[in-house]
């Protein structure tokens, strides 16, 4: 869990509005290679059924990629556990949270990348935001404005 010894997590703020609804895409899966490219598929319909723009879909598909290995590297160093990820409309917003019940965002000495990840999604999305939910699960909340003449204002 990202916590005490993790001086940058911080408490995600959340609006209080945004908590009560129910989000419009929900799937957890156990956090393993694999399910990344099931999480970016069910993306992909997501976004088509909402009629996101080409452009913008491409970007939230790549920063759920990220988020989710992340968890898939990092989470869970001692086995598997679960990888939630939801997202919901809102105002021609897209907010996409991916959470986990692992350690939290720490680095780890044996990964193999570059700790690029986190920028990356950082460039993608319009917001991003690191920490613990009232659930003390690890969360990537992330943010994406989308074309408001695309008809993706409306769920």
């Amino acid at each position: 869990m990202a916590g005490e010894d993790d001086p940058g997590a911080r408490k995600l703020r959340h609006d209080r509005h945004q908590e009560h609804l129910t989000p419009d895409f929900e799937l957890t899966l156990p956090a393993r290679a694999e399910n990344v490219a099931v999480v970016r598929h069910a993306f992909g319909g997501f976004g088509d059924a909402l009629d996101v723009p080409d452009h913008a879909l491409a970007d939230v598909k790549l920063a759920v990629t990220e988020a989710c290995t992340n968890v898939v590297v990092h989470a869970y160093p001692d086995g598997d556990g679960p990888m939630a990820v939801s997202a919901g409309l809102s105002d021609g917003a897209l907010t996409v949270v991916v959470a986990d019940e692992g350690r939290g965002i720490l680095p780890r000495p044996d990964s193999p990348g570059l700790g690029l990840g986190l920028p990356l999604i950082a460039t993608l999305a319009s917001s991003l935001e690191l920490g613990t939910n009232d659930r003390e699960e690890t969360e990537v909340r992330m943010t994406f404005e989308l074309d408001r003449g695309s008809g993706s204002g409306t769920a």
